[in-house]
């Protein structure tokens, strides 16, 4: 997660954000900002967020 924050909230946040506003899915905004889509989802789930496809966002 090179230019992504490491904090888990503010992690959310931005992934949320840019989830709703520029891309289709995770794996999209994975490939687009070259981030590892696993580290993204392990990070978050340690914060007890996670991925819901049909929503495009972390919950």
């Amino acid at each position: 997660m090179s230019c992504l924050p490491r904090d888990p909230f503010i992690l959310l946040s931005v992934i949320n954000t840019k989830l709703r506003d520029g891309y289709p899915s995770l794996e999209a905004l994975c490939d687009d900002l070259g981030e590892d889509r696993e580290s993204i989802v392990s990070a978050l789930a340690d914060a007890g967020f996670e991925y819901n496809r049909d929503s495009n966002q972390f919950i």
